[in-house]
């Protein structure tokens, strides 16, 4: 059973309030603190500790870049 975690709890790992980085997407939460292109919370428009389901939906990648990354829990 995964662990969930609230929006706000979400927030906090912005790489700022806390030294994770991480972003949910389609409802799992990721860790990305290891991608060089998430360095200080923020990869082109997009910001750390977000649900970024919708704004990916334009981004030039498909959702198979998640794959990298551990899944640290849910959104709930």
């Amino acid at each position: 059973m995964s662990e969930k975690y609230t929006k706000q709890q979400l927030a906090l790992r912005n790489g700022v309030d806390k030294p994770e980085i991480w972003v949910a997407f389609k409802g799992k939460i990721y860790d990305v603190s290891e991608s060089r292109l998430w360095r200080k919370g923020k990869h082109y428009e997009h910001w750390a500790g977000q649900d970024l389901t919708e704004e990916l939906a334009d981004a030039p990648h498909t959702d198979s870049v998640f794959e990298r990354f551990r899944c640290v829990g849910e959104l709930g």
